[in-house]
């Protein structure tokens, strides 16, 4: 319902007006009223309406300079003056000023609520135009940041050449050129597990977000549900600046916004050469590991955590960090590193423990540990040690003589299948929620109105925890998603119909049939007219 202020010195036509329009019948709240303009101001200003009517001619402040004001203030009011004079130039100033309707007393109420009833269908145009637009923007951008997540994947995967690198960033309008590059990754952790973050983690994020995207040195990227992956890019007399800045936001953010949330952020070499980056990657993530053998140690670089590296072969169990064999650490990465992140893991924490990897006591304790607290940990999520058990082909090498090679396997098994299992009972926790997701998105994804948002009301989680579930557990964005269906639905009506682009644009869901053919071209390969010409087969 909209809400309408009205600004009117004659107190018997005021009255008249407030009393005897039906507002409620014309969509209308009403919202306040006042005998001159320089007494309306303030009163507007806190009631915010959406329809100001106001005379023209008052003591104090007249119609038009209020009007004035208030479109300087909320430029969507609209505005309707009445008046007692058939004066042309009133009329050009009110036109001029921005306002709707200029009036002539004596206004009837049947034609007030005539005007009434244009501006309540404009406003509602152009609020659902705005509601559009703002649809289109975040769509747009959030199939621009999985795409450029995609060739993140591959560039640092080794899958690119230099050359492909450079093609690939130009159509992703990104300018990659900079004498030396680097990349760091960070997290942002709901301080219990949850559906959304909680508000000093979501905080952290939303400012750590708006500072990244300030800097073109900074190419942001969320890397999976609570990791994000920077890349850094800038002149060589720059770079340790640039990483400066980026260890210091995340620091002051964190100890600023959630002050008893633990953090880390993992940073690799800086490298002159985008051909090198695949091995950048490949370090950082080594470092990101170090988290859990390191939990204290917030800033993961080479110079930070360079001891591990350190070989020292033998037995010498005298200057062992207790700390370091703490079961808590395989606590911590089994409750939150992805699986993939095991690997890594187990080669890091071996090296920080390599003057004690001599022994075999010490040997078959870490095994005996690992396997206890992981033990535990799947019985936690309703899996039987037996069928945790059947899992593992590496339980005979408990009590033998074991290679480093041998606790290496068997660590990183051990972990790897726990891990797994808890990815799947998180999968099956939430396959509820993304079917029902997934079935609403199925059933209305002709709708122009569909959108994260209402699909997270929908089946009541929140959309940004939406997002990020349903990414990891689909494979695709929500907006890739939702467009794959919709082109599949487009392609169908031009192989079977003659209706035109702009009409299949409406019939699968968009408003707008020139952003249809731009998303149609840049998923299918060809127009829609191409498409067509073509008998149904892409280009």
């Amino acid at each position: 319902m909209l809400r309408v202020f009205l600004v009117e010195d004659e107190s018997t036509i005021r009255e008249t007006l407030r009393d005897t329009v039906p507002w409620a019948q014309c969509g209308y709240e009403f919202a306040g009223e006042a005998g001159d303009g320089e007494m309306a101001l303030p009163l507007i200003r806190q009631a915010k309406p959406d329809v100001l009517i106001t005379d023209i001619k008052m003591p104090f402040m007249d119609g038009l300079d209020l009007s004035r004001l208030v479109l300087r203030e909320f430029p969507n009011v609209k505005i309707v003056i009445i008046s007692g004079y058939d004066d042309f130039e009133y009329a050009r100033q009110a036109i001029d000023i921005g306002v709707e309707r200029f009036l002539l007393k004596p206004v009837t109420k049947n034609s007030l609520m005539g005007v009434l009833d244009e501006l309540r269908e404009k406003v509602k145009g152009e609020r659902a135009q705005h509601n559009y637009l703002t649809q289109f923007h975040q769509e747009a951008q959030e199939y621009e940041q999985y795409a450029r997540r995609r060739f993140f994947e591959r560039m640092v995967g080794g899958q690119l050449t230099v050359q492909q690198i450079y093609e690939e960033a130009a159509k992703l309008d990104l300018d990659l050129r900079a004498q030396c590059y680097t990349i760091a990754l960070f997290s942002i952790l709901p301080k219990e597990a949850g559906e959304s973050y909680s508000e000093p983690a979501a905080r952290v994020r939303d400012a750590l977000l708006e500072h990244f995207m300030k800097y073109p040195e900074y190419l942001l990227l969320r890397w999976n549900l609570n990791t994000y992956v920077v890349l850094i890019k800038a002149d060589k007399d720059k770079m340790d600046g640039c990483i400066r800045r980026c260890i210091d936001s995340v620091r002051e953010q964190y100890e600023s916004c959630a002050p008893d949330q633990s953090w880390s952020l993992a940073m690799g070499t800086p490298t002159q050469r985008l051909s090198a980056l695949p091995a950048c990657f490949e370090e950082v993530s080594r470092l990101w590991a170090c988290r859990y053998i390191l939990p204290r140690q917030h800033v993961l670089s080479a110079e930070t955590v360079g001891f591990l590296t350190r070989q020292d072969d033998g037995d010498n169990l005298a200057g062992l960090d207790p700390a370091k064999v703490n079961p808590s650490i395989w606590q911590g990465v089994l409750q939150s590193a992805a699986a993939e992140e095991i690997p890594s893991f187990v080669d890091e924490y071996l090296l920080s423990l390599s003057q004690a990897l001599g022994s075999q006591p010490f040997c078959q304790y870490l095994m005996l540990s690992v396997r206890f607290t992981a033990t535990a940990f799947v019985t936690g999520l309703g899996v039987s040690p037996e069928e945790f058990f059947s899992l593992l082909d590496c339980l005979e090498l408990t009590g033998q003589n074991v290679t480093q090679g041998d606790l290496k396997h068997y660590l990183t098994q051990v972990l790897f299948q726990a891990a797994t299992l808890r990815d799947k009972a998180s999968s099956s926790q939430y396959g509820s929620l993304l079917g029902q997701a997934v079935e609403f998105i199925d059933s209305h994804f002709t709708d122009d109105s569909l959108s994260l948002n209402l699909v997270a009301r929908e089946i009541n989680i929140s959309a940004n925890y939406l997002s990020a579930v349903f990414s990891q557990e689909m494979g695709v964005t929500f907006t890739e998603y939702v467009t794959g269906k919709r082109m599949e639905k487009a392609r169908e009506l031009l192989r079977s119909t003659d209706k035109r682009s702009g009409e299949i644009a409406f019939a699968v869901g968009y408003r707008d049939p020139h952003y249809f053919s731009f998303l149609f071209k840049k998923t299918q390969g060809c127009t829609p007219r191409d498409y067509r010409a073509g008998g149904g087969r892409r280009a």
